[in-house]
């Protein structure tokens, strides 16, 4: 069945490609921002190999919130009991995949749960993103939507788009993982999965209601102090949370000495 309203032919195989630069972007801030600071303190092997996963399930989750909701909204072929329905359905089928990638035995053991779950959250968010990207750049979206197409505006709803689902996956599949090595799993999953839920449709509406990035980028921003200090810190062993504080510590202290040292001058001798 071909839909008359959204077809991906409709957008130009350059913005496609842009779509999908600025959903990569996402997985690039994630990583130069988080992981590669605690390059060293864990299983940095194990993290590109979930991101990696994240990348390939993403997208097939993408393509199923594509065809299921999204398309339903435009064509109103779906009511909202049924939109929440097929939310929580995709929701606990990630929640799920990210249970068992992070609950293996080997995983628990290096305490690798919470980095990996980072790496694993970029991954499935920048595909989401870019999936949402494409459709956000088609101009068959203009009957509802006064902010599709290819222009300034778009690509900055794009961006904020993009962040907010690498970071918010990336949060949640993180708490997952630090509640996994607590051997806390099940409810977790209910709750990781509901959350998940609201993020994809939030996510989706923005399409039609930028405004409403208000309320996603909060809610990231309280989250993420605790997995910062707590969530992802737990991925280390003892001796090596240590080191990474005592690190940060003396970062900072080799910092605050750069910016106050007193800069001499160049004095010109001849012999």
């Amino acid at each position: 069945m071909l839909w008359p309203i959204m077809a991906i032919e409709a957008v130009p195989l350059y913005q496609q490609q842009i779509a999908f630069a600025i959903g990569l972007l996402g997985i690039y801030v994630g990583w130069r921002g988080i992981i590669s600071k605690m390059t060293g303190f864990f299983d940095i092997a194990g993290a590109s190999k979930n991101l990696l996963y994240g990348i390939v399930v993403g997208m097939l989750f993408a393509v199923a919130i594509d065809n299921y909701i999204l398309f339903g909204i435009v064509n109103s072929t779906v009511n909202f009991y049924t939109l929440i329905s097929f939310a929580m359905l995709i929701s606990i089928s990630e929640s799920s995949f990210v249970l068992f990638i992070l609950g293996r035995p080997r995983v628990v053991a290096l305490r690798a749960s919470p980095p990996n779950g980072w790496a694993l959250g970029l991954g499935m968010g920048s595909m989401h993103s870019s999936v949402l990207i494409v459709r956000l750049f088609d101009d068959g979206l203009n009957s509802i939507s006064d902010y599709s197409g290819f222009s300034i505006v778009s690509i900055l709803i794009a961006l904020s788009v993009s962040f907010s689902s690498c970071f918010g996956h990336s949060l949640i599949n993180t708490w997952q993982g630090t509640n996994i090595l607590d051997n806390n799993r099940w409810r977790p999953l209910i709750l990781s999965s509901i959350i998940r839920a609201l993020l994809i449709i939030s996510l989706i509406l923005c399409l039609f209601l930028p405004i409403i990035m208000i309320a996603i980028v909060p809610i990231i921003g309280l989250a993420w102090t605790p997995a910062q200090r707590s969530w992802m810190p737990s991925g280390m062993t003892p001796s090596a949370k240590q080191a990474f504080r005592r690190t940060l510590r003396q970062s900072k202290k080799h910092k605050l000495a750069a910016n106050y040292r007193v800069k001499g001058n160049i004095i010109d001798s001849e012999e």
